[in-house]
């Protein structure tokens, strides 16, 4: 069976959600939205806790809530939502194999939007030792076991990871009545560790990590090692979770030959959100792992203006010059300028910093002359997205190389401004 559509989008999460409420305010039914679970609204759906829809609905309200609100906005505009279906790979350069409890089928699409999201690496994917003991979970099982299944959780945790969903999964343990006792990080900052510290007493632990889960069938506790001095103790506890240090669900992009981002791993995408295949457009945290729900949600909205421009053939398909990005800097996107194109969303860059810096003065190079230079007020920290504004490299030559983004003080722009 084939079905014929003009957006097909994958995914429905808040960007894939946003994304097909904009288009079918246009395109109406002729867009679809293709959902693997059995209700659309992505992670924010079992993350029953405030501080979701700020940036994008005005709005503050729970994690089911705003989940809700995507998927009536997408439906009201007219968009059709297929949940329990699963795409499984491609059957032409815009035709997708998807399956579903009503059996097998191929949709062809005038465009595609790849809105897969981003999943947190299990235990085994971190290659920590131990036992093999119940009671070890990442964030989202952990949130659709509290929020979905109603299921007793354990009465001491340690959490591992420091960034913004660590906190998330703090407000899980809590509201299961799980007492979160530590929480260790590698790096040497986190964010909101003197607050987590004073609002719910969990100590943070920056240049650690855990090394053992210990147990026969349950946690019975994990052992830490200090990363500086390389002595370990031992945390008695009976749960574990491993939070952050996030991959996108980049399967589809891969295997239908997508250029991928070293940086992200997800694929590599222009101002527009316009990938390597022509037609194929991708949005949210399988672009950036990982953003906020809000700022995911604006992806999607972004994306939707160059869809429509793709299908009324007025879109420019003129690449301009590669954005890198020199360490402590990890990735930036997106990652290719379009000459002519779109601003990024918000008008901003995104990156993602392995050191803190309070107050971060960003340089942009192309063919070894210095074409940006800002200094930020606001810090560049690891575990949450850093913003730069796009007129950092607005003034790249389009016909130029590559334009490389460093922190001033690490050495490599100092070293090549001074030879221009």
């Amino acid at each position: 069976m084939i079905e014929r559509v003009r957006v097909a989008v994958v995914g429905g999460g808040p960007a894939g959600l946003t994304a097909a409420a904009a288009l079918a305010r246009r395109l109406g039914d002729g867009v679809l939205v293709l959902e693997r679970e059995a209700e659309t609204g992505g992670i924010p759906r079992h993350s029953d806790h405030l501080g979701y829809g700020l940036r994008d609905l005005r709005r503050f309200v729970s994690g089911p809530a705003y989940a809700r609100r995507l998927t009536s906005a997408a439906s009201t505009a007219g968009a059709r939502l297929a949940t329990s279906a699963s795409v499984t790979g491609w059957a032409g350069d815009r035709a997708l194999e998807v399956t579903s409890p009503d059996g097998r089928r191929v949709v062809e699409a005038d465009a595609i939007v790849l809105a897969t999201g981003a999943r947190e690496r299990p235990r085994p994917a971190r290659r920590i030792p131990g036992d093999r003991p119940d009671g070890v979970y990442t964030t989202g099982q952990l949130q659709q076991l509290v929020h979905l299944y109603h299921r007793d959780i354990g009465k001491r945790a340690v959490i591992v990871g420091a960034e913004l969903v660590s906190w998330s999964a703090v407000l899980t343990l809590r509201h299961a009545g799980c007492r979160p006792v530590l929480m260790t990080t590698p790096d040497s900052y986190a964010p909101f560790r003197l607050t987590g510290r004073v609002a719910f007493g969990v100590p943070v632990l920056a240049r650690t990590r855990v090394v053992a889960v210990n147990g026969r069938s349950r946690v019975t506790s994990v052992d830490v090692e200090d990363l500086r001095t390389g002595r370990h103790h031992r945390v008695p506890c009976d749960t574990v979770v491993f939070t952050a240090d996030w991959i996108p669900e980049h399967e589809l992009a891969r295997t239908g030959g997508l250029v991928l981002d070293a940086g992200t791993r997800g694929p590599r995408v222009d101002t527009g959100l316009a990938t390597s295949r022509p037609g194929v457009f991708a949005a949210g945290n399988l672009l950036h792992p990982v953003d906020t729900a809000d700022m995911a949600a604006l992806d999607g909205r972004h994306v939707a203006a160059t869809v429509l421009a793709h299908l009324d053939g007025s879109a420019s398909v003129t690449a301009g010059p590669q954005l890198n990005c020199e360490a402590p800097l990890r990735w930036v996107a997106p990652q290719l300028i379009r000459a002519g194109g779109p601003v990024p969303v918000r008008g901003q860059l995104q990156l993602w910093t392995s050191q803190f810096r309070a107050l971060p003065h960003v340089v942009a190079v192309q063919d070894g002359r210095r074409i940006g230079s800002v200094r930020l007020p606001w810090p560049a920290a690891p575990g949450r997205v850093f913003r730069v504004p796009f007129s950092l490299v607005a003034g790249a030559d389009p016909t130029g190389g590559p334009v490389t983004i460093d922190l001033a003080g690490f050495g490599h722009s100092q070293r090549r401004t001074r030879r221009v």
